[in-house]
């Protein structure tokens, strides 16, 4: 299923121009879409502020940000408000079943896992419940695309349970450090997707 079978979930690249006809006095007060490399400085800012503070690391630097942005933006999504970025999700396709060095900087086109690189919230819009919006949406996005088995992810301790609060199971210790930065690997199961069709709109 093509990425237009995601909506209302997400709005393609492609028909940004056409809606745009329609608001050329107004933004939407709030829009999920999937981004593009015009937003990448946007979103390094709010990731470099959101994780760097925290930890003196971040998941992606701005060039590794444009370089999934260039692979699969249909694996990113966003969220706008009044045409400004608030929020956002990166992702890209993994193929074996545990996270390894090489996930980090690779796109795997024929895999059926989704790697969630980095969740990341704006400052000004942290403790709102944000994220756990954003992270529901992306995931029933997912669930529109047939080819997605899984999605995985991995962060230190202190979020788990947030991860736990969007489904996301423990996998167990990630075999990735980075530093002295150790993290826990997640999950997050897709179900049958005959089901999903049938009930969540693709």
């Amino acid at each position: 299923m093509s990425v237009v079978g995601a909506l209302p979930f997400m709005k393609p690249l492609y028909m940004r121009s056409l809606l745009s006809q329609g608001r050329r006095h107004t933004l939407p007060a709030s829009e999920f879409r999937s981004l593009s490399l015009e937003d990448a400085i946007s979103v390094f800012e709010i990731e470099r502020e959101a994780f760097i503070s925290v930890s003196g690391e971040c998941p992606l630097y701005l060039d590794e940000v444009r370089h999934f942005l260039s692979l699969c933006p249909e694996l990113s999504l966003g969220w706008f408000e009044e045409g400004r970025l608030v929020a956002f999700i990166i992702g890209s396709l993994w193929d074996q079943e545990r996270l390894t060095m090489d996930a980090l900087t690779l796109h795997k086109p024929h895999g059926n896992t989704v790697h969630i690189h980095v969740l990341a919230v704006h400052r000004t819009f942290r403790h709102q419940g944000k994220g756990s919006i954003l992270m529901w949406r992306y995931l029933q996005y997912l669930r529109c695309l047939p080819y997605v088995r899984r999605a995985v992810l991995m962060c230190e301790d202190f979020l788990v349970p947030f991860y736990q609060k969007s489904g996301f199971k423990v996998q167990g210790p990630s075999e990735i450090t980075v530093g002295p930065l150790t993290f826990t690997e997640m999950f997050y199961h897709v179900r049958g997707h005959a089901f999903m069709r049938r009930n969540s709109g693709c």
